[in-house]
């Protein structure tokens, strides 16, 4: 059986790293009880991957599994799974 090849962004992410958004996360349908198109993350959220694997519907596309903070005590929501390209360790995009 022949493995398909992961594409990942150029800058790899592990468990543990610390990451922002690098620009609005919504729902894709992906998080059961969350209305579709919700926003999850706004750019600039704070967030630790948790883990990493491949999409299900691309399982040549990588994805990374992101706990963003929310509300204002900055408690870790659900685990969201994020492209390489929606993710920066450059902090907070400008305005």
């Amino acid at each position: 059986m022949e493995q398909a090849e992961i594409t990942m962004a150029s800058t790899s992410y592990q468990v543990g790293d610390l990451v922002f958004a690098a620009e609005d996360i919504f729902n894709d349908g992906g998080l059961p009880g969350v209305d579709p198109e919700a926003l999850i993350a706004a750019a600039g959220s704070r967030g630790v991957v948790v883990d990493s694997g491949v999409a299900t519907m691309d399982e040549s596309r990588g994805v990374y599994l992101v706990r963003f903070e929310s509300g204002p005590e900055a408690v870790l929501g659900e685990a969201v799974g994020c492209l390489p390209e929606e993710l920066t360790q450059d902090g907070v995009p400008a305005a």
